[in-house]
């Protein structure tokens, strides 16, 4: 356990920023699930808008350094692939 002030801080802004950090997380993996289910299911339009979403997602993360720049842009590339040829083999 901390002892100094500004030590017990930094434990209760760590607890802060993993819980959303958490959140974040669990939300990117969500709407990839949703794509990849939408793809399964053979639903072209609602693709669209569920990649766009999950693009911005990514963006945000790598923006506030929750996945790296470069991570978040090979996760975008590789779905809009799935998506792409889900699109030509349907």
């Amino acid at each position: 356990m901390a002892n100094i002030k500004s030590s017990e801080k930094d434990i209760r802004r760590t607890k802060r920023r993993n819980a959303a950090n958490s959140q974040n997380r669990n939300r990117l993996r969500t709407q990839a699930k949703k794509i990849l289910k939408a793809i399964q299911d053979g639903e072209k339009e609602a693709l669209k808008s569920l990649y766009k979403e999950y693009a911005s997602l990514l963006d945000k993360a790598a923006k506030t350094n929750l996945i790296h720049s470069k991570n978040a842009d090979r996760k975008k590339s590789r779905m809009a692939l799935r998506i792409n040829n889900q699109a030509a083999t349907a």
